[in-house]
């Protein structure tokens, strides 16, 4: 079985922070280092033209460190905090710029892309958390700015700037929890299979390599099954494929009603559903998939006037007995599944040649 590492698209959505993946972020923050580096050096040669030497050096050495972040950025493990320094100082000189003593007042309208960059590149909670005092702050130096603001002209001023701030603000806070909405839905049926609602295959693979990684950390033992209905293909033949799906959600009722929370379980392909046991002893596993295959031996399906007697087989692969990784445990209890298809379906089998998990192992083998 063919077991390729696939990526939690939930998870790393989770570490992302926004909508953006790392890598995304990483992209937009060199060229964001590049566009305001290269900037700011035009901005310091006009600064020192019009006498402000001091502001003109303190953007020139700015934008040195900014063509540093450019090389920079590939590669380091820390890029929450560069956006954080890179965020905290361009809304700070965006500060600085309006308190000048000849500021334009074409200056303060960089208040208006604060949050555009905060949203953006840290999300709605840190996003809005950063970006709402620096946006009083620049409503503050701006009411400053105007003087007296008695007059009807520059009430009006005063209030166009307070009014855009908000609305930017409103809308972009809007989007973004309409986005992380649209997002989980789509990432939801990314990972999850249409007809049974089970977890697809793509999202329990990277549940096991989950799984594995936190069970190498912790020690704790867990179990991989591997269910396959018996004789699927007759249901389908001889009632149709609209049955066979009526099987296939019965089953999969069943197996959310029986394992435990703390258990996963995924359709893999056709009649083929893979579980995870966590935190289980060989012996109990089988115990526990012994009494899930007779209660799904025991009741009969009614679909229309038919009464479909349904069975299952099981494989079970124990880790880290039968492999330490994906494939071999993949392997391991595909191995087992096909010798209780062979000894006459209706089985719970562990690979050949691994420890059997009790003699009861065994004898319940032969009584069903």
């Amino acid at each position: 079985m063919d077991t390729p590492n696939h990526t939690d698209l939930g998870a790393a959505l989770e570490r992302s922070r926004s909508g953006l993946r790392d890598s995304h972020r990483r992209s937009i923050m060199r060229l964001l280092f590049a566009v305001t580096g290269s900037a700011l050096v035009i901005f310091a040669c006009l600064q020192i033209l019009n006498g402000f030497w001091w502001v003109g050096a303190g953007e020139l050495a700015a934008s040195a460190i900014l063509f540093f972040g450019v090389w920079r950025l590939r590669t380091t493990r820390y890029l929450q905090s560069w956006i954080y320094a890179y965020l905290i100082a361009l809304f700070s000189f965006f500060l600085a710029i309006m308190v000048l003593p000849e500021a334009s007042v074409s200056a303060f309208v960089w208040v208006l892309m604060i949050p555009v960059l905060a949203y953006l590149l840290l999300g709605k909670h840190e996003g809005m958390r950063l970006s709402v005092p620096f946006m009083l702050l620049g409503g503050v130096v701006y009411y400053l700015h105007l003087g007296d603001v008695g007059s009807p002209r520059v009430m009006i001023d005063l209030l166009n700037m307070v009014l855009c701030g908000v609305l930017m603000l409103s809308f972009i806070h809007v989007y973004e929890i309409l986005r992380e909405e649209a997002e989980k839905r789509l990432v939801a049926m990314a990972e999850t299979d249409a007809l049974t609602g089970l977890a697809n295959r793509s999202k329990f693979q990277s549940t096991l390599d989950r799984t594995i990684a936190e069970s190498a950390r912790s020690g704790n033992e867990f179990a991989l099954v591997i269910m396959d209905i018996d004789h699927f293909k007759v249901v389908n033949d001889t009632l149709g494929h609209d049955a066979g799906d009526h099987v296939l959600k019965n089953i999969a009722q069943r197996l959310r009603e029986r394992l435990r929370t703390t258990d996963s379980v995924g359709r893999l392909g056709g009649e083929e559903f893979g579980l995870i046991l966590r935190d289980v002893k060989p012996a109990v596993a089988f115990e526990l998939m012994d009494e899930l295959r007779q209660r799904i031996a025991d009741r009969d399906l009614t679909y229309g006037q038919a009464h479909i007697r349904v069975t299952a087989s099981f494989g079970i692969a124990q880790w880290p007995d039968d492999g330490r990784d994906a494939q071999t445990l993949f392997c391991m209890a595909d191995r087992g599944l096909y010798s209780g298809k062979r000894a006459g379906r209706n089985r719970v089998a562990r690979p050949e040649g691994a420890a059997p998990a009790r003699p009861r192992e065994i004898l319940s083998g032969r009584a069903s």
